[in-house]
């Protein structure tokens, strides 16, 4: 689990930041070196506390002065390798892009939970992502050491703001939808709350209690997709407790349901994991 998750408080909740304390405001924006995006000055009149940003195909990544622009950068070539997975510059899917633009869709990076400072409206989807918990030696690494959580909390909002409303019945965070479906056989049962336990023969157990349905569901989505990726395959350890098919051959071969579903070329899921080199 991450420090702070806005999915398990309330799903991916719009939100602005009221008043943000000790701003560093003044902060000097250094663009980087990435051949393909630059960070920029926060300049859109909210989220003044995340006085820098970078835009991935209209979708923005703030960030306070205490994320390192190394991380900042990550995170944005992490979005476009899983919205154009095989970086031809061309989105895979643009009905789910679309839809996130028209969901305003964005994400906000944090040093420490003292930047955040929620008071909601209704104008925006944003998913979190902390500067420590984003690690971009990760893949590079042979998928040892710490986990890198841009490849959890992008993809959350990508199939929240994106995939679950342009294909509600199919990957609706609701019950009834395909996936949900799927989620209820991996949770052995219908749970419409956390249970105080688990049937014996469930694969998705996941207990945080702050997590209702809709967020199982984005939840189940990110472990199923990232364990076909490649993620996970060497965490089974790590996260066992909550989730059994760390492989793609065990998605394959024991969730049947929703490997057919995020393998079905019709949505143009992505087939690579992203290590954040972006068209390098």
């Amino acid at each position: 689990m991450q420090i702070f998750k806005l999915l398990c408080i309330s799903i991916l909740i719009s939100l602005f930041f009221a008043s943000c304390k000790d701003c560093d405001l003044g902060a000097t924006i250094n663009e980087g070196n990435d051949p393909n995006f630059k960070i920029e000055a926060n300049n859109d009149g909210i989220l003044k506390c995340f006085h820098k940003k970078v835009v991935v195909f209209g979708i923005d990544i703030y960030a306070v002065s205490g994320v390192s622009d190394e991380k900042l950068l990550h995170a944005a070539n992490v979005m476009a390798q899983y919205l154009d997975n095989d970086e031809d510059g061309t989105i895979d899917n643009q009905l789910v892009l679309d839809k996130m633009l028209e969901n305003k869709a964005a994400m906000v990076m944090w040093k420490s939970q003292k930047d955040i400072n929620i008071n909601p409206p209704n104008d925006r989807s944003i998913q979190d992502l902390g500067n420590d918990e984003t690690q971009p030696s990760y893949v590079a690494n042979g998928k040892t050491g710490n986990f890198d959580a841009s490849l959890e909390e992008v993809l959350h909002i990508i199939t929240h703001a994106g995939y679950s409303q342009v294909y509600p019945d199919i990957f609706g965070e609701t019950q009834g939808s395909q996936i949900a479906n799927a989620m209820d056989l991996a949770r052995g049962g219908q749970f419409t709350s956390i249970p105080n336990s688990y049937p014996s023969n469930a694969w998705y157990t996941y207990d945080d209690k702050t997590c209702d349905y809709s967020c199982q569901v984005t939840e189940y989505f990110y472990w199923a997709l990232t364990s076909i990726l490649g993620a996970q395959e060497n965490r089974l350890d790590e996260i066992g407790h909550e989730w059994k098919l760390n492989t793609t051959e065990k998605v394959q071969t024991e969730d049947v349901a929703v490997y057919q579903l995020l393998t079905n070329p019709q949505y143009k899921f992505p087939t690579i994991l992203p290590d954040g080199t972006y068209r390098r």
